[in-house]
């Protein structure tokens, strides 16, 4: 088989299928076996469309390593009538390419198509690149690049306006589970015939350590199901005995100890309040152990980013208004880093959030007003708050006794803003607590204007 020798119909590979990794065997072999990337291979997307009419333009794969773009493309290649060519950047240079490109030139001349997929592609200089360029802009060659890697910076600017960037996302944890679940059940290509017993928490174990990367997880299985013991060696029936996947075995696969944890359950519940009240009782130490411990045990850190916004209203508030700017970045931050490096942001938010002023003023008055609209009449909105966009509301008052708080020296007038069911009621109480201190005095400021204007009027 040579460097780039084209692959096409059933057979992708000339290693027999029972030396080959699971993660291999397992590749989906059709866009329905396809786990994720629902936003471009679902029912009636464009790119799904697109390889099901063998209807394809040059297109790049960008996402992180375990997603799916190497087997999207050998997808492709089951699918289209095409002569298909993979090659890695890896290992080919500059004569490859310009070989495979003139193969590819003399089949367009007899109305034959030939796809280039090249994984890595990032990994080719600016000459190798170049290389492909006349023969995508002539139409010699349709061209899919596979990248980890931001195209904006490593694709030469020619070759990335002549192809279409479609973006793949990082398995879900759930995702990976069924690939899992999926690999157990499947006699052929999986280790159906293996008799393993799994419980959800070991595949959610897997599936959380793999990060995303269903090769590591695939890799992570196999590993385990070599090692894994019969739960009843004595049994002596025809039944093959069954053998299972225990805590302590991943844990001696991963060489890491397993964190008691339920995501679902009681200890979840348990150790997100432990977070909360030790960012509530202004403790970074506490705050971080409790963070670190519940991203050691494999919780979903967009889940923690939300939480840590949630807390940053719920109990900083107004005493300090950067903290919700800051537990959104650190929100954005994760995001765009990924694990392990976006941990960090998190943690500094949780510190950030430790050695805030405190306040639950606007959590308070939230709930109050709250527990008003469940409870009082939905009194009609005042007349004079009305906009009176007809001459028929004009006249029946609405807009009527209205005062524009820009015609007053002090910008505040005397209006009563709030329904007559509810008039004088207070909800807000800012404490004296970092800026909300200075809300305090403007709300104090506030108060005496109205009440010197009351007693003028």
């Amino acid at each position: 088989m040579s460097l780039f020798s084209p692959f096409s119909g059933p057979a992708f590979q000339d290693t027999p299928a029972a030396l080959q990794p699971l993660a291999e065997r397992m590749r989906p072999r059709t866009l329905d076996e396809f786990i994720g990337q629902e936003k471009l291979l679902g029912p009636g997307k464009p790119l799904r469309l697109q390889i099901e009419s063998d209807n394809l333009s040059s297109m790049l794969l960008w996402g992180p390593p375990g997603c799916g773009k190497t087997t999207l493309a050998r997808v492709i290649a089951r699918l289209t009538r095409s002569e298909f060519i993979s090659f890695s950047a890896v290992l080919t240079g500059i004569k490859e390419i310009k070989e495979v490109m003139a193969q590819g030139e003399r089949k367009s001349h007899s109305s034959q198509r030939t796809i280039v997929f090249v994984d890595e592609v990032h990994r080719f200089n600016k000459a190798q690149q170049d290389a492909f360029l006349p023969h995508v802009e002539a139409g010699h060659i349709l061209f899919i690049g596979a990248t980890t890697e931001n195209p904006s910076f490593e694709v030469i600017s020619p070759l990335l306006s002549r192809t279409k960037v479609y973006v793949l996302e990082a398995l879900t944890t759930p995702q990976i589970v069924d690939l899992l679940h999926r690999a157990l059940a499947d006699p052929e290509r999986g280790l159906g015939d293996a008799h393993l017993d799994a419980t959800d928490d070991v595949l959610f174990r897997i599936a959380s350590y793999s990060n995303g990367d269903a090769r590591i997880a695939y890799n992570t299985l196999e590993l385990c199901a070599r090692g894994a013991k019969s739960a009843d060696p004595s049994a002596t029936s025809g039944t093959p005995a069954v053998r299972r996947i225990t805590r302590e075995l991943l844990e001696d696969v991963l060489q890491r100890k397993l964190l008691r944890y339920d995501k679902a359950g009681e200890e979840h519940y348990n150790l997100i309040s432990a977070l909360h009240k030790s960012v509530r009782n202004s403790d970074p130490d506490a705050a971080l152990y409790w963070l670190i411990r519940m991203i050691e045990s494999g919780e979903d850190c967009l889940y923690l980013a939300r939480r840590i916004v949630r807390m940053a209203s719920e109990d900083i508030g107004l005493a300090e208004p950067g903290a919700l700017a800051l537990t959104l970045a650190a929100r954005d931050a994760f995001d765009f880093l990924g694990a392990p490096e976006g941990h960090l942001a998190l943690a500094q938010a949780v510190v950030y959030l430790s050695l805030a002023p405190k306040s639950n003023a606007v959590y308070t008055a939230y709930g109050q007003v709250l527990d008003d609209v469940h409870k009082t009449e939905a009194d009609p909105v005042p007349l004079h708050l009305r906009n009176a966009v007809t001459g028929l509301m004009k006249n029946i008052g609405y807009g009527e006794g209205y005062k524009y708080a820009h015609n007053f020296d002090d910008k505040l007038t005397d209006m009563t803003c709030l329904p007559d069911n509810l008039s004088g009621r207070v909800y807000y109480k800012p404490t004296d607590q970092g800026f909300e201190q200075r809300l305090r005095l403007r709300l104090d400021e506030i108060r005496k204007v109205k009440s010197r204007a009351t007693g003028k009027g």
